[in-house]
């Protein structure tokens, strides 16, 4: 009985120092588990969940694989995860789309903001040279006959004013001159000039019947001579052909002036005006850059290049311009007003519509489409879909867009606290310092009720375009004042907008104005 009572008196002693270990270890456990950091935790904790559903090519979302490697144009595959985290893209039914820094970086995300400025106001295209078809003048024979002697022998040869170009045999002009020395030597004065009014109708030179009167004879042929100085622009017969009133023989080009004519793209055409200012080189002639103007813009556009052709017309004194050289154009353009304008590299062009990827400067993206305007060599006017100082991406986006566009309403992400829209009617314009008294309806976004204010117009915006009366709609942001960031034009007020849309209430309140209401939001 004594060895008995004495192993249980021991395991009695045991059993408080074995409940004292494991509380200790358990103590200890708990200890270092809230002695860890957040971001450690989560690694920890999210180890098994945070593996990558599968791998995308960056620039084409359809080719997936299920481990790393390569996309067919040599680009590191990027993984796609299930949820948000430290190196995910999550997207929502919005089209958001929330990409980590560490993915952005993988994929050469970069931003731009959206600015307000002005198109390039010059225009680098190309031309060629032609004749100056208003100098070219045509050779067409008056009567019947057959081409005896020609003097020029093929197109292109420079001619002077009144060198002999042809002769030509006509029975008619036989007759005519046999007449002609019929009323001579009968010394008849009325029969002279019908004869020699008759010679000089069928294209024979005073200085000819001259000559046929102090020979006293009928010549075979009659030659004909050069109007103008210049080079045979074409050559349409030979020795012997036999020749009517209605050929053309050849035509001839002054070359003391050319017309350089160059294609410009539809684009411009708006800004592209008669008395506009153009820049002309010519690399083959070695001489400076020649100054001219627009003088003539043609009515319909290429179906193959959807271009216009412009013409400038040049002087040629010394006749280094030859037609067919090619030409290097500068063209100013009539300067563009003030708009928002993003690089082109931003542009998601599709059949359907054109897009932009705006960021939130964090982690949220999202397509969005744009109303896009004329454009430079840089860049786009955007008529509508974003707002000034919105950030966009211009590189990087297409992977991000293929994403995003999939669920994507395509409108702007949430408008920022300082921002809200609302509708109103134009009051007051004040073109000079940019800006219009409204009358503008409530704002439920911050509670306020409807009141007349004057509001700062941002510069992209052409008030010209709007008259007092008009009912708008618009959008605005707070800060050192009131600015106008959007504007358009609404249907009509309804009369229950037209109520009260200076401010005033049943409680008597006075009308509220200009930059003396504040507002507070959050």
């Amino acid at each position: 009985m004594r060895v008995s009572d004495s192993k249980s008196a021991k395991r009695s002693n045991y059993r408080p120092t074995l409940i004292g270990i494991v509380i200790g270890v358990i103590s200890s456990v708990f200890i270092w588990w809230f002695s860890l950091s957040e971001s450690e935790k989560g690694d920890h904790a999210s180890k098994d969940q945070k593996q990558p559903l599968y791998w995308v090519a960056p620039m084409d979302d359809s080719y997936r694989r299920d481990k790393p490697g390569k996309s067919p144009m040599g680009m590191d595959l990027v993984p796609v995860y299930s949820t948000s985290g430290e190196n995910s893209v999550a997207s929502h039914s919005t089209g958001e789309v929330m990409i980590s820094p560490a993915v952005q970086q993988n994929m050469g995300v970069k931003l731009a903001e959206v600015t307000i400025g002005r198109l390039q106001s010059r225009l680098s295209v190309t031309g060629s040279t032609f004749f100056d078809e208003d100098s070219i003048v045509h050779i067409h024979p008056r009567v019947e006959g057959w081409i005896d002697d020609l003097f020029i022998k093929s197109q292109g040869d420079s001619v002077e004013k009144g060198q002999p170009l042809y002769t030509l045999y006509s029975p008619e002009l036989v007759s005519a001159q046999e007449q002609y020395l019929l009323a001579v030597k009968r010394r008849d004065k009325t029969l002279m000039e019908g004869a020699k009014a008759r010679l000089i109708s069928l294209g024979v030179t005073s200085s000819f019947i001259e000559k046929i009167r102090d020979q006293q004879r009928v010549f075979q042929t009659v030659t004909f001579s050069a109007p103008q100085s210049g080079v045979v622009e074409a050559l349409s017969i030979r020795e012997g052909f036999f020749v009517q009133p209605g050929n053309t023989l050849m035509s001839i080009a002054n070359l003391q002036k050319v017309w350089v004519i160059a294609d410009v793209p539809e684009r411009y055409f708006e800004r592209v005006k008669v008395g506009n200012k153009a820049q002309v080189s010519f690399a083959g002639t070695g001489t400076n850059t020649r100054l001219g103007q627009i003088d003539y813009i043609y009515p319909s556009l290429s179906l193959t290049t959807r271009s216009i052709k412009v013409r400038i017309t040049l002087d040629n004194d010394r006749g280094a311009l030859r037609p067919n050289m090619f030409a290097d154009v500068a063209l100013s353009l009539t300067e563009s007003g003030l708009s928002l304008l993003v690089p082109k590299s931003a542009i998601i062009r599709t059949a359907a519509q054109n897009r932009v990827v705006i960021s939130d400067g964090a982690e949220h993206f999202k397509s969005v489409a744009v109303v896009l305007g004329d454009s430079d060599d840089d860049f786009f006017e955007v008529l509508d879909g974003i707002m000034p100082n919105d950030k966009i991406v211009v590189s990087g986006q297409f992977l991000i867009d293929s994403e995003s566009s999939k669920n994507s309403d395509f409108l702007r992400m949430q408008a920022p606290s300082n921002q809200a829209s609302t509708y109103g009617e134009i009051l007051a314009i004040d073109k000079g310092e940019q800006r219009l008294t409204i009358a503008r309806g409530p704002i439920e976004k911050w509670g306020r009720g409807p009141a007349t204010m004057t509001f700062d117009v941002s510069p992209h915006i052409d008030l010209s375009h709007y008259a007092v009366g008009d009912p708008i709609t618009f959008t605005f942001i707070t800060g050192d004042a009131f600015t106008v960031i959007d504007i358009k034009h609404k249907t009509s007020l309804s009369e229950n907008d037209r109520q009260h849309p200076q401010g005033s209430s049943s409680t008597g309140h006075s009308k509220k104005h200009s930059h003396g209401e504040h507002m507070n939001h959050d």
